[in-house]
């Protein structure tokens, strides 16, 4: 990783000193814009494209400076490598009866070694983690499956989409784009249901899921997937097809979801409210058996300056029973202020807050862990179409929940290319 990492540096860098594009010839200016680092592979990522196949990849860094921990100041870097693939079936197949209908895959890399972590000075909750990229670490299949989007269903663009195959759940709901903007798990990656049951990024199981909407404004989502005891386990690299080796040990997952989308007000403010619901199954004793708990998500768009500019906030609440969960309440929220800064149109200020309230399963010798509280600010500076750099703060109150646990103070920077 050492020559990808110093590459991936290189972009980033030049992307940070090249002078304004519209000084650059139109062919660096295209570039620099663009979406991609490697540019358009001399035309060949176009001809591709007319034929239905999408191809991306990106790389992720984040630097931790741990000022003060349970474990004193240090320092963690974490990273993830990505590749994704995604195939129009309708203009691979010039066959328009079939539009709507795709194919997709992924696979990932993060970096496995001990001082990628920074929770191993923070001693935290693994859902407090201050990385979003330690679980499932190592090379890991996140996806392969089918995708169909009906063109029109009852009059409502996308009406009708259906999603299966060996698949990620946090992908097909909880859909909180500006919550996965920070570098800490809580809000980035495990969404607060992962505090209790698999639902991070890493977690890729046999599923599907069917989305309707009865109106453009108006959504229902229901999904039925395959549970298993350790299925971000890093040994089995995304490769656990058949679950749990042992028997009696996998179940059902289902979620169900429900939502608004409306534009509010004479400047038609985007927004989400939506109401869903789990029930996580398997034999596993240390679970409990299953697992249920339910969840309200409420964004926002309060202001708007040119085009999508201007303020939004976000904010999830998930609720499971306290004597066989982790969590019994979680919350996050935040804002994010897209040009704020006069000529910076597409940089974002973040500002988030997360707060866990620890279950009857959490206990340790008849002591009850609390809460843990964590905060992160940031601010995203777009460099080019393709890179960002990141600059952030965190604190996190109690890590894990005892008093015990010194609090923890971090500076950092997250790095950004797509490629």
């Amino acid at each position: 990783m050492g020559i990808m990492r110093a590459l991936l540096f290189f972009f980033l860098l030049l992307g940070a000193t090249l002078s304004a594009p519209g000084e650059e010839t139109s062919r660096t200016a295209s570039w620099w814009n663009g979406t991609h680092a490697t540019g358009d592979w001399f035309g060949a990522r176009k001809v591709l494209a007319d034929h239905g196949l999408a191809l991306d990849g990106r790389w992720r860094g984040i630097y931790f400076g741990v000022l003060d921990s349970a474990s004193g100041p240090g320092n963690a870097f974490s990273e993830e490598l990505a590749f994704g693939a995604q195939l129009d079936l309708s203009k691979a197949l010039r066959c328009e009866n079939i539009e709507g209908l795709a194919l997709f895959g992924e696979v990932r890399y993060r970096d496995p070694g001990s001082d990628a972590n920074p929770n191993n000075l923070v001693e935290g909750d693994s859902l407090f983690n201050p990385s979003r990229y330690t679980s499932g670490t190592g090379w890991r299949l996140m996806s392969f499956g089918a995708r169909y989007a009906a063109p029109e269903f009852f009059g409502v663009k996308q009406g009708l989409v259906v999603t299966g195959g060996w698949i990620q759940p946090q992908k097909e709901f909880v859909e909180q784009p500006l919550a996965r903007l920070f570098a800490n798990n809580a809000m980035a990656s495990a969404e607060g249901l992962g505090g209790n049951i698999p639902f991070s990024s890493s977690f890729t199981t046999w599923g599907g899921a069917i989305e309707a909407k009865p109106v453009a404004w108006s959504y229902v989502k229901t999904g039925l997937f395959m549970s298993s005891p350790s299925p971000t386990d890093p040994g089995n690299h995304g490769l656990q097809f058949g679950g749990d080796p042992a028997p009696g040990q996998n179940g059902l997952f289902f979620m169900g979801e429900t939502g608004i989308t409306p534009e509010i007000g004479l400047c038609k403010l985007p927004g989400r409210y939506a109401f869903g619901a789990y029930v996580y199954g398997e034999d596993n004793e240390q679970y409990g058996g299953n697992k249920s708990g339910y969840y309200w998500q409420a964004d926002q768009m309060l202001w708007r300056e040119d085009g999508m500019q201007g303020l939004r906030m976000f904010s999830l609440f998930v609720f499971a029973p306290r004597y066989n969960n982790d969590f019994s309440f979680y919350m996050h929220g935040g804002i994010s202020y897209e040009g704020l800064l006069p000529g910076r149109s597409k940089d974002q200020m973040l500002f988030g807050l997360a707060m866990g309230n620890y279950g009857a399963a959490m206990g340790e010798d008849g002591v009850q862990p609390t809460q843990t509280v964590l905060m992160e600010l940031g601010y995203r500076i777009r460099l080019s179409g393709w890179s960002f750099v990141q600059p952030f703060a965190q604190y996190i109150s109690r890590p894990d929940g005892f008093s015990d646990v010194g609090n923890a103070a971090i500076l950092g920077v997250s790095l950004g290319v797509d490629f």
